[in-house]
């Protein structure tokens, strides 16, 4: 396949492997803030998100500007325009990297990511309202990532004192999340089951609940019982997954295997977040156990997606 026709195939679920990359920086830098962990692992992780993040987003401007009317059908794509917003959700994720770094250039990021966020979000959610095409088989858990968008923004908006703005956010993150917590589990349940290339999506049900108990406890400054519910049903949905091992392994690899990181690397954070709050070793031991199993997976993630993209099974028209 030509360069070009790559180009033009350039999938923006490419995304969602920053959002697992810029998670796992951030685990790794709370690794360092709870644990003592070596700072040079989420300092070099951060680089490599970073970089990976930058090549992505010229070569997707390329693609808007040679291949306008590609980019006008994937953005109109029930499936993928729902990873638009990841975007806008790696800038938010660099802001929360940067905190402990640079205030000005957390800002500067955090500005951009939420702009764009809220942008991305209220496009996403006028072609729900406002479809003709849509059905129930299109629906799947990747619906869920304009929704955790919206509650990633209080995690950089509170520290830099963004406070009102924060409750926007995670009020409308959690809202829509319970909305569409019950169309997801209604089509998975009474209707055809999720395609293979869909099935990783389903971790992306960790993330609002895991995500939500950091943003609520940041906006709170305490563990309440809200909290505790928005933990508990995190881990609740991390067992239920991790119980179906067997049928995840068996899977070809495709893409669409990013949606394991970033709920992981979500899941990770709040367990440790916990553990530091209630002064409990066992939250914080399932957090560093879930760092490292995240930190093997993206090795591989990245490894695979390499293998993919030199063999030309990548970039290619969906079939």
């Amino acid at each position: 396949m030509q360069p070009q026709n790559r180009l033009q195939n350039m999938p923006v679920t490419f995304f969602a492997m920053v959002m697992g990359l810029a998670g796992l920086t951030v685990a790794w830098e709370k690794a360092g803030q709870i644990h003592a962990v070596n700072s040079a692992i989420a300092a070099t992780l951060l680089v490599q998100s970073l970089t990976v993040f930058g090549l992505l987003l010229v070569l997707y401007i390329a693609k808007g500007w040679y291949f306008r009317d590609a980019m006008r059908q994937e953005w109109a794509n029930p499936v993928r325009m729902n990873f638009v917003p990841a975007i806008s959700i790696s800038l938010l994720l660099f802001a929360v990297a940067f905190l402990p770094l640079s205030l000005p250039i957390s800002r500067v990021l955090w500005i951009a990511g939420t702009s764009m966020h809220l942008l991305i979000s209220l496009h996403v959610i006028n072609s729900w309202l406002h479809q003709q095409h849509f059905e129930i088989h299109h629906m799947n858990p990747a619906w869920f990532i304009p929704a955790v968008g919206n509650v990633i923004v209080p995690l950089a908006a509170v520290p830099l004192g963004y406070i009102e703005i924060a409750w926007f956010f995670f009020s409308t993150g959690m809202m829509l999340w319970l909305v569409l917590l019950v169309i997801v589990f209604n089509r998975i349940i009474f209707h055809q089951p999720l395609p293979e290339k869909l099935l990783p999506t389903l971790f992306i049900l960790i993330a609002p609940p895991a995500v939500g108990f950091l943003s609520y406890i940041s906006l709170t400054g305490s563990v309440d019982t809200f909290a505790l519910v928005l933990y508990n049903f995190a881990l609740f949905l991390t067992l239920l997954l991790f119980s179906q091992f067997p049928r995840f392994v068996r899977l070809p690899f495709f893409m669409s295997w990013w949606a394991y990181s970033f709920p992981l690397a979500a899941m990770s954070i709040a367990s440790m977040e916990l553990g530091r709050i209630s002064s409990n070793a066992f939250f914080s031991q399932v957090g560093l156990v879930l760092l490292l199993l995240l930190s093997v997976l993206v090795l591989m993630l990245f490894i695979k997606t390499l293998r993919a993209a030199q063999s030309g099974t990548i970039c290619v028209p969906e079939s």
